[in-house]
């Protein structure tokens, strides 16, 4: 599909495609859209926020929020939630707290220096005129701590946020390779964290926590080496963590999304390519952006892998808690490149960063970017599952 058909098809229409499936084209106004998130609220509306302007790492890029209501078939036009000048708004995270807020996490950067992110929290307000922020306060967490997966209730009403730190060598520039995975604490309602680091952890981003039985977790991370998903698991609610080890599925250094649905099976929605499985490479996330200071590139720690395709976008289903997922079933095809994260020339291919939830009707929902282009939502309805099994 040319850039020029899916801006056009970006009506937020979900549509049918098949038997038991639906696809949607969220609507912006923003030519890259990028890290899509979903929530799902208790009235059933479904919320999905993303990051959204011209290139990611750029300053016009701003948190976005579509939301589809329960009963329509029509995403809303998209309301944009931040809008810092001076930094790139990155990575949003919906959390509907106990006490009844929607809350809102985002990082915020200059440039593609992600070693230098403040992290910002920010209520939602909903109203009969729409949907509004609140002004962002700052997470009292290290410079360079970055988010995307959702927040996790301990067993003592803690809130659990997975985060990884974006470090870099005091004169180098941040390139990933010293990056580590924590998980940051607050028993406040999130008014202060403390920060617990998963050990051995190295090149482990985007740690996403899936709870199995009783006090024992299981947590799953891309990997800069581009190597394997891995999986860390913590048998006191999250208080102390294991050190990653490799699944069987691939990993291409980029995002995942990953739940436990209701009849115990973890599934896992990525893209199952490494850089064992392809030569294409690029110097780094953000070398379009044609800015520099001076500094060298970091050195040391991990060899991130940036530049392996992002494709195809893979439901991987587990029965053993996630440690193999041997059911794997392709949600949609593309070349995968990502060489160039350009929005205009076609170039990119990606269908990456992908989020899913399961519905209590047991619909499973995905949201992904598609070609850097658009955000593009899938409805899978109950019993999908089980058909492509059959």
């Amino acid at each position: 599909m040319a850039v020029e058909e899916i801006a056009n098809r970006m009506t937020g229409e979900l549509a049918p495609n098949g038997d038991k499936r639906a696809d949607a084209l969220l609507p912006s106004p923003m030519i890259q859209n990028h890290a899509a998130f979903l929530k799902l609220m208790a009235d059933g509306t479904l919320l999905c926020a993303w990051f959204g302007g011209s290139l990611e790492g750029k300053s016009d890029i701003s948190i976005h929020l579509s939301c589809l209501e329960p009963g329509t078939d029509r995403w809303s036009e998209a309301v944009r939630l931040s809008d810092d000048p001076a930094r790139s708004e990155q990575n949003p995270v919906l959390f509907a707290a106990p006490d009844g807020r929607l809350l809102l996490i985002h990082t915020a950067q200059v440039s593609g220096n992600q070693d230098e992110c403040l992290l910002r929290l920010r209520e939602l307000r909903v109203s009969p005129g729409g949907l509004a922020a609140g002004e962002p306060a700052l997470l009292d967490l290290p410079l360079g701590t970055f988010v995307r997966a959702p927040v996790t209730l301990r067993d003592d009403g803690a809130w659990m946020l997975p985060v990884f730190r974006c470090i870099a060598p005091p004169g180098q520039r941040w390139t990933g390779s010293h990056d580590t995975a924590g998980v940051a604490v607050s028993l406040d309602e999130g008014a202060t964290w403390t920060l617990t680091e998963v050990p051995g952890s190295i090149g482990c981003v985007h740690m996403t926590i899936v709870p199995l039985d009783g006090s024992r977790l299981a947590a799953f991370f891309r990997r800069r080496q581009a190597d394997y998903v891995v999986r860390s698991e913590s048998l006191d609610s999250g208080r102390t963590w294991s050190a990653p080890e490799p699944t069987d599925v691939p990993n291409n250094n980029s995002s995942i999304g990953v739940v436990r649905l209701a009849d115990g099976r973890v599934a896992m929605v990525c893209n199952p390519t490494s850089a064992a499985t392809s030569a294409a490479r690029r110097q780094s996330l953000y070398d379009e952006l044609g800015e520099s200071d001076g500094r060298p590139d970091a050195t040391g720690g991990c060899e991130p892998v940036w530049g392996v395709p992002r494709a195809p976008l893979t439901l991987c289903l587990s029965e053993d808690g996630g440690r193999s997922f041997p059911l794997r079933h392709v949600i949609e095809e593309s070349s995968g490149a990502c060489l160039s994260n350009d929005s205009v020339d076609g170039r990119n291919q990606e269908l990456s960063y992908p989020v899913l939830l399961e519905a209590p009707d047991g619909a499973i929902h995905v949201a992904f970017t598609y070609k850097r282009r658009a955000i593009k939502h899938v409805r899978l309805a109950p019993g999908w599952l089980v058909a492509q099994a059959g």
